[in-house]
């Protein structure tokens, strides 16, 4: 019986490698994942973020899903948003990502349920949530297809998945994108986290995955419908959204 393999990075390993694989690139850049996100993106990714939620259309009283959400960065404008009678749900598979997230959340007076779980295998009730999202986290997934429709198995009907993620950005502008990608982000790892190979997983990870169309594609055939999606910055970053209906 042949072996089912996958993509971490531009490496083909098996399906059941690539979750330990990830888990070390996020364990080794755990404590510096927010910094590095400010200095890779000049800060941008906390815009993009925004942009997300007033996308999401929530409200006071809503339930939201956001799945690995390691540091808690959407968890808590989500939180602002729904208020005392909504819900937020943080979620992430990797433990050294969810527990800064857990800190930072009570640091900033947030107690919200934290649980580590696998974005494939949600442990939530059918059409519990009225959005759920994911940021930055489903191109490390390894079964993108089976993790599309348990979120939205996990949907009310009328609800809304978010899913921010790299895509690919503007033709003219990706020579220039490469040579970042490829030359000062693993030497950013380096210095700042102390993993220049973490980094250049990331470049690579963005390459194999799913372009805008694609993805697109890929949330309707997880049952998703009226699929759209908003190129942020020259479409090196994506915003799609779609429902439950």
């Amino acid at each position: 019986m042949t072996e089912k393999t996958t993509d971490f990075g531009y490496q083909k390993v098996p399906e059941e490698e690539k979750s330990r694989r990830v888990a070390g690139v996020f364990d080794s850049v755990a404590s510096r994942y927010d910094l590095m996100n400010d200095l890779m993106s000049a800060g941008l990714h906390r815009l993009w973020k925004r942009f997300t939620i007033e996308a999401s259309g929530v409200r006071p009283g809503d339930r939201v899903l956001d799945i690995a959400g390691g540091t808690g960065d959407l968890a808590r404008l989500f939180a602002a948003r729904v208020g005392a009678p909504g819900e937020v749900v943080l979620t992430d598979v990797n433990a050294a990502m969810i527990g800064i997230g857990r800190d930072r959340l009570l640091d900033s007076g947030r107690v919200l349920p934290v649980v580590q779980c696998d974005g494939e295998k949600l442990p939530f009730r059918s059409s519990h949530f009225d959005c759920v999202s994911v940021a930055f986290g489903l191109r490390n997934m390894t079964r993108k297809d089976s993790a599309l429709r348990e979120m939205r198995r996990v949907l009310r009907p009328g609800g809304r998945l978010l899913v921010l993620e790299f895509s690919r950005a503007w033709k003219p502008l990706q020579p220039a994108y490469d040579a970042y990608s490829f030359r000062v982000l693993p030497w950013l790892g380096q210095r700042v986290a102390g993993d220049a190979q973490a980094y250049r997983y990331l470049a690579e990870s963005i390459r194999v995955h799913p372009d805008q169309e694609a993805l697109k594609l890929m949330m309707e055939a997880a049952g998703l419908e009226r699929v759209e999606y908003f190129n942020l910055a020259t479409g090196v970053v994506a915003l799609h959204k779609g429902y439950r209906l």
